[in-house]
């Protein structure tokens, strides 16, 4: 059941809470930082939420069967929908929620997991002297300051690096990063700040050193955007928002309007997905949410309607930690096509991204090889040449479609909208689309504005201005210490949970697992190297979508069985000792049975499922035993850069070094034996 999963796990949600298995979706625990929040008004008069804790999938697929009529029905469950339904549920509006997949398996958990008011569009504000996009980026760095104040721990502020290689840039980009703490006035993070070029390289010794002059450092906040939009969805459902994952709408539902004699969208055909089930859900008015899937809806409506999202793939690639420092991103202001890129530390990773290209619209959107390689030029252009940035090391990389829109009601229509639009059509459809995660809570209030102005219906002004979202109320940067003592867990887990759940942290230690060790005591890892335990997780769904979704299907295509051996007649002598070390006896391949031998002789326990999957890596014919040609095609790729941290050529170089340390112990200096 989603919502009792999400109390006891994680609802599986995309980019974000998905990769949690390998490690490339835990928010690291970043001390909070206080915000001053002049112009963020508390939340007024709201009435505590109706549901201590959401009600089950099937008590809320029971909600939307038997309402005669709800008030709003909003379609889509990324942030921009969530937003709508927690706005109009807490103005006292009957709302329903439909998400076709799961709650942010979209776009939403594709971001650049920034919170940000948009440097550049200051930039291009000033330039041109623009007071639209002013505006926006105003509106977007007040909206910064209430999400961080709202869900504390999903985000946190990030100082960002903007490295100078002409002089002439450094009072340029001053002159611009100072102004947009200035346009913050006291919602402004932290006061940027320059830094000397030995300063600079302290903070990122891994920068390109030749002709660096500098840097400027500006903040901007970062947070875990797959588990926000749950939180958002999380928190409608607990004030009363009939909410429910995998229910496809089918079509538009329809009425004639007895004044106007015009027919009116008053609901909508929705199919559970999970039994196939069908059924009407009635409403008085139909907010469309679903981003890249906008123009679908509309043609639902009408089929003969003007389409008006562009869509656009923007793509990102996760690296290993030491190419960002552990606390500090970096902007690369204009690349080589001009376009912006950051680098940004993300769950002990590197996130570098993104790109802009035209994509068709798909559910199941892959990252392109192209696009892939042209972050890794970017990130080769702006570190040093000491450091070989190679295919192999990217661990992951995911393809989120941004829906560019244009404004059907705007003179150029075929001009790209800089913010969000909200669309009324002739039948009472309403359409968001465009604008971006920052400023979700304003686009939701402005889109259920419309909708009661609209549709007539009885509401008051928005309310979600310092409404706090699940998890954050009770929060505090102490709170994994109580973890850590009330139920003996492990440190970096209870910070990942405290960071993850926030103050529902404590209901998923109450289901952890004992672990049969005197610390922890509870709190059974599902990989060692990173702490998600098994309370959290849906394993084989996360797999089949890391394998399809985040990269991991690209990646293992670079080592094939068609891939080519390309080594010095040196290095094949080398490898090919390193591998009869393990095939004793001289069978041409090797097996689980093989390596448990030459790791019991050293010492080393490892369990035969994790042996199993590590040999599947390189098993290219899966036939269950790796070959000596499977090997040398492993080591090749990785002599080439296309693999990386291949975990079983680390084991068995590890092993053959400990086999080649070991030597016979002479009689004489024990005793004669004896």
């Amino acid at each position: 059941m989603a919502f009792q999963k999400a109390v006891k796990g994680t609802i599986l949600v995309g980019g974000g809470a998905l990769a949690t298995v390998l490690g490339l979706s835990h928010f690291a625990h970043y001390k909070r930082k206080q915000v001053n929040l002049a112009f963020v008004e508390a939340a007024d008069c709201i009435s505590e939420p109706v549901n201590r804790e959401p009600p089950s999938r099937e008590a809320q697929i029971l909600t939307l069967k038997n309402t005669s009529e709800f008030d709003v029905l909003v379609i889509g469950g990324g942030a921009t929908g969530s937003g709508c339904a927690l706005d109009a549920v807490t103005r006292g509006l009957k709302t329903a929620l439909v998400e076709r997949d799961d709650f942010s398996s979209g776009t939403s958990s594709r971001s650049t997991k920034l919170i940000h008011g948009g440097v550049r569009y200051l930039q291009k504000a000033i330039m041109k002297l623009d007071i639209e996009q002013y505006r926006m980026v105003k509106e977007a760095l007040h909206e910064r300051a209430n999400l961080l104040e709202i869900a504390p721990h999903l985000s946190a502020p990030l100082p960002i690096m903007l490295p100078i290689y002409k002089w002439w840039q450094l009072p340029y980009y001053w002159v611009g990063i100072k102004l947009y703490d200035l346009v913050a006035g006291s919602n402004c993070l932290k006061s940027s700040y320059v830094l000397s070029k030995s300063r600079a390289l302290e903070h990122f010794p891994m920068l390109q050193k030749d002709k660096l002059v500098g840097a400027i450092v500006y903040y901007d906040g970062q947070h875990n955007d797959a588990r926000m939009n749950l939180a958002i969805a999380l928190t409608a459902a607990r004030y009363g928002a009939a909410t429910a994952n995998y229910m496809e709408v089918m079509s538009l539902l329809k009425k004639t309007d007895p004044q106007t004699g015009k027919e009116r969208v008053s609901g909508a055909r929705c199919k559970d997905v999970l039994t196939g089930e069908e059924f009407d859900v009635r409403a008085k008015c139909v907010i469309n949410a679903t981003g890249p899937f906008t123009d679908t809806v509309r043609k639902m409506d009408d089929k003969d309607t003007t389409a008006i999202c562009q869509p656009s793939a923007g793509v990102h690639i996760v690296m290993p930690g030491y190419y960002s420092p552990e606390s500090m991103g970096l902007l690369d202001p204009a690349t080589s096509d001009g376009r912006v890129i950051f680098f940004l530390p993300w769950q002990k990773m590197t996130i570098a991204g993104t790109t802009d290209t035209p994509t068709d619209v798909t559910h199941h959107p892959i990252p392109s090889e192209e696009d892939i390689n042209f972050i890794l030029n970017e990130v080769r252009n702006y570190l040093s040449c000491d450091v070989e940035v190679r295919r192999g090391d990217v661990l992951a990389a995911w393809s989120g479609i941004r829906p560019l829109v244009t404004d059907p009601k705007s003179a150029d229509t075929k001009s790209i909208s800089r913010n969000h639009v909200v669309d009324i059509s002739e039948s009472g459809l309403i359409t968001i689309a465009g604008g971006k995660w920052t400023t979700y809570r304003s686009m939701a209030e402005d889109t259920i504005n419309a909708a009661v102005k609209a549709h007539n219906l009885k509401a008051g002004p928005s309310r979600t201005v310092g409404l706090f979202l699940q998890g954050g109320k009770d929060w505090s940067p102490t709170l994994y210490i109580r973890l850590v003592q009330d139920y003996g867990l492990e440190s970096e887990v209870a910070q990942h949970l405290a960071a993850t759940y926030g103050d529902k942290a404590f209901e998923v230690a109450k289901m952890a697992s004992v672990t049969g060790k005197r610390w922890p005591i509870v709190g059974v890892r599902l990989v060692s190297e990173f702490p998600y335990i098994e309370a959290e997780e849906e394993l084989e769904t996360a797999r089949k979508f890391l394998y399809y979704e985040m990269g991991y299907k690209s990646r293992s295509e670079q080592l094939t069985d068609r891939s080519e051996i390309s080594l010095l007649p040196s290095d094949i002598d080398r490898y090919k000792k390193r591998f009869h070390k393990f095939d004793a006896d001289q069978k041409g391949f090797i097996t689980i049975v093989d390596v448990q031998r030459v790791l019991e002789s050293i010492g080393v326990q490892m369990d035969e499922n994790t042996l199993h999957e590590i040999l599947n890596e390189v098993d290219l014919n899966k036939n269950g035993q790796v070959e000596l040609n499977e090997f040398l095609q492993l080591m090749s790729a990785i002599q080439k850069g296309r693999v990386s941290g291949s975990r079983l050529a680390i084991l068995m170089k590890t092993a053959e070094e400990n086999l080649d340390r070991r030597v016979p112990i002479p009689v004489d200096r024990s005793c004669g034996g004896l």
